[in-house]
């Protein structure tokens, strides 16, 4: 699937372009905020090719597709371009807690200036390598003017953060920014170093220095949110146009020098100081629990909680200790376990995807790690948090630092050379500890593999004789009921079309027609047929049985396989998946039912085999 029909199906499974209130992306991962959330497909999102998982963290709905989220953002982008920003009561009753809150503020905030501060820490790497062998020096006009592209990015941080900022909060992006200028406006700069009492309207107020900070102008944009709100209650409308931006400017501004900027000075001079101190007194403390807990915070959406802090290091000190060494550590040991399971595995469907998503994470972009091979497979993963909080030990005893901000890794290697010339050398030892204890720790634990051609082949039955043509027959034995009876709004609203439900009495699914294997993920909750005739027909054993993650589930069935109505696909554990506390209710759907007339038998115990439904194309039923 290209990156353009992976776009549409997306728009098609998230109720349309209009349904999106948020757009932004990452180095993986689409990142979406709806109107109507009810109303998005996730799970068929997540099966879909090209997509390695769907997670709901942090307020956003993030769908990761891996290395071409670029691509996929611009076709989405232009989809939801004319979009207006609304916020709805649904929207407002899914906030979620203070803390969900909080890290949906920073991620939408920081998700727009990655790409800057990225490469000008990229830049920054790079003239440490010029600079490390004699290439350039500081006195080059050269070396000064890459400098200060490099500087640029942190320097109007406020800048940058107050469209990402406005983004969130839903105000005027470009008053952000011209309010976050007055903060860095070169006249406020004299006015400081003179070192003169300042006061507004006759109140004294404390002068900072806002280059580079990150809270006064979150706090700023999230005020300057309900100021406009005001502002566009009272002014006139006849003369809105001048008059809203002014009192905007006139009424945010100020508060933003005189209270709210301050505020947040001494906010993020409060947190920066705890981490000194903690620093100061367990030096290793903070790495290993980065490079040990990575994973864990990435997946639930909580990795973004340290960046404030470590940006604000950067801008002041040129260097920071909170976020790089721990990730360093994390991301290799995310690469070397998942590159010992492509070596161990012998299924070459999953080696194919752990030697792809194993360099990826030794670069430095572990999603495609975590969620498409370790996440699933477990033990891995606990062998990478292992090794990546043993990394992380070494790399808080040696004092080691990172001096430009990138997603660390072999290729970002360069952001770790600075000022100090042990500091490369210790974050070279830090990926040598990760990768052996991680490679080691993997081999040993091991993996429930699924090797090529140990699985018993799929089990035929006898199909009934005489099928219809657009005849369904029921792949479960067990109580037939109208899908209506699903509690999931999906099926039972017809979401995802229509069809009926089954109450199964044994463990094992049958293909309810005759094509080909569509969508079937390494859980094995859920099967995807295209009959040969066109019907898209949609089996999902129980309800959120994604979440075992394949536990009591068994099939040796692939993507592209053709199976005859009647044959065994997948086998299942009635009461151990019972006894986990999931309701069994299967839904078998239509997908493509718009375009049939479907007659569905009446409720009542069904056998395998047993026709449940009739379609007929509605041309031909007219």
């Amino acid at each position: 699937m290209s990156h353009n029909e992976l776009a549409d199906e997306i728009l098609r499974l998230v109720n349309g372009g209009e349904n999106i209130r948020t757009l932004t992306h990452c180095a993986t991962r689409l990142r979406m905020e709806f109107n109507d959330r009810a109303a998005v497909n996730s799970e068929q999102i997540e099966k879909l090719p090209g997509v390695i998982s769907v997670v709901e963290r942090g307020g956003q709905f993030q769908i990761v597709v891996g290395n071409d989220v670029q691509r996929v953002f611009r076709v989405l982008e232009k989809a939801t371009s004319g979009n207006k920003p609304t916020t709805t009561p649904q929207a407002k009753q899914e906030r979620g807690g203070i803390v969900s809150q909080i890290i949906s503020v920073i991620s939408t905030t920081f998700t727009p200036v990655i790409p800057a501060i990225t490469g000008a820490g990229m830049i920054k790497a790079l003239l440490a390598i010029c600079k490390l062998t004699g290439v350039m020096n500081e006195s080059s006009p050269t070396w000064q003017l890459l400098n200060i592209i490099s500087d640029a990015a942190f320097f109007f941080l406020p800048v940058l953060l107050a469209y990402g900022a406005a983004l969130k909060f839903e105000c005027n992006a470009i008053l952000a920014m011209t309010i976050a200028g007055a903060l860095l406006h070169p006249d406020l700069g004299k006015m400081l170093a003179s070192g003169k009492p300042v006061d507004f309207l006759g109140l004294p107020f404390q002068l900072a220095d806002y280059a580079g900070s990150v809270l006064p102008i979150i706090l700023t944009v999230w005020l300057m949110s309900y100021i406009e709100r005001f502002a566009e209650r009272v002014s006139p409308s006849i003369i809105k146009f001048f008059v809203k931006p002014m009192i905007i400017l006139l009424v945010t501004a100020p508060l933003a020098l005189v209270v709210v900027g301050p505020l947040g000075i001494w906010l993020n001079d409060v947190v920066a100081s705890g981490a000194v101190i903690i620093d100061r007194h367990a030096s290793w403390l903070i790495p290993m629990l980065m490079g040990g807990l990575q994973p864990f915070l990435v997946i639930t959406g909580t990795a973004w909680a340290m960046t404030p802090i470590a940006t604000g290091q950067l801008s002041k000190n040129g260097f920071e200790m909170i976020n790089g060494p721990g990730m360093l550590a994390s991301n290799i040991a995310q690469g070397a376990a998942t590159l010992c399971v492509a070596l161990k595995t012998r299924n070459k469907n999953l080696r194919q995807l752990a030697s792809s998503a194993g360099f990826t994470a030794l670069l430095g972009i572990t999603e495609p790690s975590l969620y498409g091979v370790t996440l699933k497979l477990k033990r891995p993963l606990i062998a990478a948090m292992i090794g990546g909080g043993c990394a992380g030990i070494y790399a808080g005893l040696s004092g080691l630092v990172r001096y430009a901000f990138v997603s660390p890794g072999l290729a970002a290697l360069p952001a770790f050379i600075g000022a100090n010339p042990m500091n490369i050398v210790h974050a070279l030892i830090t990926c040598v500890i990760a990768i052996v204890v991680t490679f080691a720790l993997t081999w040993i634990l091991g993996f429930d593999d699924i090797p090529d051609g140990d699985t018993q082949p799929l089990k035929a039955a006898p199909a009934p004789v005489n099928l219809k043509p657009g005849t369904i027959i029921s792949p479960l034995r067990g109580e037939m009921v109208p899908l209506a009876e699903v509690k999931d709004d999906v099926f039972s609203h017809g979401l995802l079309g229509q069809g009926v439900a089954i109450r199964p009495e044994e463990g094992v699914l049958r293909a309810p027609v005759s094509g080909k294997v569509m969508t079937f993920l390494p859980s094995c909750h859920a099967v995807g047929l295209m009959s040969h005739d066109g019907m898209e027909v949609l089996v999902h054993i129980g309800l959120d049985t994604v979440a075992l993650g394949g536990q009591h589930f068994s099939s040796s069935l692939q993507v592209g396989d053709e199976v005859q109505a009647g044959d065994e696909l997948v086998r299942f554990d009635l009461a151990a998946i019972a006894a986990a506390g999931y309701d069994l209710i299967t839904p078998v759907v239509i997908i493509n039912s718009d375009e049939y007339a479907v007659t569905t038998a009446p409720a009542a115990p069904v056998d395998f085999g047993q026709p449940i439904m009739e379609l007929s194309l509605r041309e031909q039923a007219a």
